[in-house]
């Protein structure tokens, strides 16, 4: 994340921040899964193996929607210019939120929870260097490896400032994800329209000159 500019550290928290607010909805919405943080759901996949078949069955479908999201944002970032890939990633989650929002009024939800996978997935092809993605969106353990990392390196002038944005992209998810939280205990899936709304201005920011990618 260090490779990247200041304004580029800011985007990607405040789409940290939009993960944590879906996943929160998710999470309150499903009963305990997740639809940003596959780790979790590869636990809960695991627990349920074990003694809840259901529940395994739901954990990896959700990973499975998960994957087919990663899927698809790579491929429509391989069809766009380099410089066009990072708006064009955050437009497409915008969309699929979009449709999340509109399945959940008209009372689809679990395909409007599959959007929001879609989503999600979608999510993490936004920053991608030399075809890798080079900073997670919605999960924060390899984050908060590299913030401890960091950390470990402030006392050396030259690393003096690498922990900001990995506490930046960490503060961002968990700020998102409160107010997902407060935001579902007050309209519930409608929510999500919210979710939309920001996918959509933060896709606009994108597309300005500043943000293209080389």
């Amino acid at each position: 994340m260090t490779r990247y500019q200041r304004h580029h550290w800011l985007l990607a928290a405040a789409l940290a921040g939009l993960a944590g607010f879906v996943d929160a909805i998710g999470f309150l919405e499903t009963g305990g899964f997740f639809t940003a943080f596959m780790s979790g759901n590869s636990t809960r996949m695991a627990v349920g193996a074990a003694g809840d078949a259901p529940a395994a069955g739901i954990a990896a479908a959700m990973i499975a929607t998960f994957v087919a999201g990663v899927a698809l944002g790579a491929v429509l970032g391989n069809r766009c210019e380099v410089r066009a890939r990072l708006p064009v990633a955050v437009l497409l989650v915008a969309a699929l939120l979009a449709l999340a929002a509109g399945l959940a009024m008209a009372g689809m939800t679990i395909p409007a929870i599959g959007c929001t996978l879609l989503a999600m997935g979608a999510e993490n092809t936004a920053f991608q260097r030399e075809g890798q993605v080079s900073i997670g969106l919605t999960y924060m353990t390899g984050t908060l490896v590299k913030l401890g990392q960091a950390l470990a390196r402030v006392h050396q002038r030259e690393h003096r400032g690498e922990w900001l944005p990995y506490l930046l992209l960490w503060a961002g998810l968990v700020t998102g994800a409160l107010l997902g939280a407060l935001a579902f205990r007050a309209w519930g899936l409608s929510s999500l329209w919210a979710s939309a709304g920001l996918g959509l201005a933060l896709a606009g920011i994108a597309t300005l000159p500043r943000f293209a990618m080389e």
